[in-house]
């Protein structure tokens, strides 16, 4: 297994809400074209893109409360995202 550090220090909350904001949007629309992509191939919904895209939406949502929060008592945001690669023996 592999960890690669994606995001990690202290952030504005506007540096904050533009970062976070701009992954979520890149990840809901990864799975928006991957369920257009199998709808106009195959015919029918990509059921994991359907499912992910409003548990993604929900994060952002949340995410960008805790922003408004920092935001409203003048905090930064200290984030820390890493992303775990294994390769699976099948």
């Amino acid at each position: 297994m592999k960890d690669y550090k994606l995001i990690e220090g202290t952030f504005s909350d506007q540096e904050a809400k533009d970062i976070l904001k701009n992954f979520f949007e890149s990840k809901i629309n990864f799975h928006e074209m991957r369920n257009f992509s199998s709808e106009e191939r195959f015919g029918h919904k990509d059921t994991m893109a359907v499912k992910r895209i409003p548990e993604l939406k929900q994060a952002c949502k949340d995410i960008l409360e805790i922003v408004q929060q920092a935001k409203l008592g003048n905090k930064r945001l200290l984030i820390n995202a890493s992303v775990l690669i294994s390769i699976l023996e099948e």
